[in-house]
C-alpha cells in the first residue's frame, strides 16, 4: 500500500455521530466521486469533509507529488472532540443540561495501484 496523506479538521461544531454518516458514505471512493458525493449532499458534514478532502488532496499533489487522478480516499473517520456542558431552566426550580458536541475530521488520501 502506497503512503497515506492526511488532512485534520480539530473541534468542527458538529457531532461525532452524524460526521460518521458522511464518512461512511465517502470511504473508499475515488477522489473525484468523493467530491461529487460530498457536493450534492444536503448535510452540514458534507461541508466540512469537502474543505477536508480538498485539503488532502492538495497536501498530496504538493507535498508528496502523487497524481491526483489515482488518489481515492483511503481513510475516513470522525472522533469526538470537546464536549461544552450548558444549563437551561426548566419546571420548579431546576436545571436540564445540555451537551454541544464538537467532533475531529480526519481524512486519509491514497494512490491506487
Amino acid at each position: 500500500m502506497s503512503e497515506q496523506v492526511r488532512a485534520w479538521h480539530k473541534n468542527s461544531k458538529i457531532s461525532s455521530q452524524k460526521a460518521r454518516l458522511m464518512a461512511d458514505a465517502i470511504r473508499g471512493l475515488d477522489v473525484d466521486r468523493a467530491l461529487a458525493v460530498l457536493t450534492l449532499s444536503p448535510a452540514k458534514s458534507a461541508r466540512l469533509y469537502e474543505k477536508v478532502l480538498k485539503s488532502a488532496i492538495a497536501n498530496a499533489e504538493q507535498n508528496h507529488g502523487l497524481d491526483v487522478d489515482t488518489l481515492f480516499v483511503s481513510e475516513a473517520k470522525a472522533d469526538a472532540g470537546m464536549t461544552l456542558k450548558r444549563f437551561r431552566p426548566k419546571g420548579m426550580g431546576r436545571m436540564r443540561k445540555r451537551f454541544h458536541r464538537h467532533s475531529h475530521l480526519t481524512v486519509a488520501v491514497s494512490e491506487r495501484g
